[in-house]
């Protein structure tokens, strides 16, 4: 993993991406007062990019064949790895799973290159509690795969570590919250 690359990224994030409040509510329904709205990086051309490699380093190190998780907070953090898969000529497949089964055309909840046979990860752009991602490993296991792991963008320390080592899964991430937030005091309010 290239270092200059990881500050990058970080600074993007931390730029882009982070956002104070009194009072904001998460997808995991906890209040904060901060939030980090990855999307605002990963539509950047040069957030997509830095993001792609940086976790494409890290789903290789674990040896996953494919990867993906709940639309749409798993989307481009996904899209931005495959593309990176590419670069590198690395056989990686992509993914995502709709919350309910699509009820026209071929009728799935699991949508992309997925195939159960492969050893299989999920993925979240920032990562509370789990839950979502847990929504996401139901339906893969539901569907036959075998799932090893969960990956974040950013984890944010709130829980999600534990629930994921209750569902047999290894966690890794890029950053924590408190590397943005503190890259995020460092620069200011900009």
């Amino acid at each position: 993993m290239d270092p200059a690359e990881r500050a990058e990224l970080l600074s993007l994030l931390a730029r882009e991406s982070y956002f104070e409040r009194a009072a904001l509510t998460l997808a995991s329904g906890r209040a904060s007062n901060y939030y980090i709205d990855c999307k605002r990086t990963l539509y950047l051309p040069r957030g997509a990019y830095l993001a792609g490699e940086l976790m494409l380093a890290l789903v290789r190190a674990e040896g996953v064949e494919q990867i993906g998780g709940m639309a749409a907070g798993a989307l481009p953090v996904t899209d931005a790895i495959i593309a990176a898969a590419h670069r590198h000529s690395v056989e990686l497949r992509g993914f995502f799973v709709r919350k309910e089964t699509k009820a026209h055309g071929l009728q799935q909840q699991i949508e992309g290159a997925f195939r159960k046979e492969l050893r299989t990860a999920v993925i979240d752009d920032t990562i509370t509690t789990g839950g979502s991602s847990l929504q996401a490993v139901a339906a893969l296991r539901d569907a036959g795969a075998t799932v090893t792991h969960a990956f974040a963008l950013v984890e944010r320390g709130e829980g999600a570590a534990a629930a994921f080592a209750a569902a047999r899964l290894e966690y890794r991430w890029l950053y924590t919250a408190e590397e943005v937030r503190a890259a995020r005091a460092h620069i200011g309010s900009g």
